[in-house]
């Protein structure tokens, strides 16, 4: 589970924002659901991703965060050493619910479906 602990401690000041945005966007891709979220290609790229946030809310025990995320997919070719297909990567764009536990800061990210 990620630990979101930088965020959790910036609730409720004006830093919020860009302190998670910031630490999610240090995340390595395989943490966050791309690759469910793909939608123009077969695989997540190398490039790195890039938030926005959409919403934030709260409650009495976590923090909800509705945020977009911008990055990229490839279409893999057959990697046969005489295929012409070159290596372009596609935008890939997917939204998804971060849910951070106020106490524990560990967080939850769910891919949201259209």
């Amino acid at each position: 589970m990620l630990k979101l602990t930088r965020s959790i401690n910036s609730w409720n000041t004006p830093e919020f924002r860009d302190v998670l945005k910031d630490e999610i966007e240090q995340l390595d891709a395989g943490q966050l659901p791309l690759q469910q979220g793909l939608a123009n290609s077969s695989y997540v790229g190398e490039t790195p991703f890039r938030m926005m946030i959409i919403g934030v809310s709260d409650d009495s025990t976590a923090v909800r965060v509705h945020a977009g995320i911008f990055y990229a997919g490839i279409i893999a070719g057959c990697n046969c050493s005489d295929d012409p297909t070159p290596v372009d990567e596609q935008p890939e764009y997917c939204e998804v619910e971060v849910v951070i536990d106020k106490s524990t800061s560990e967080a939850k990210v769910t891919l949201l479906q259209d």
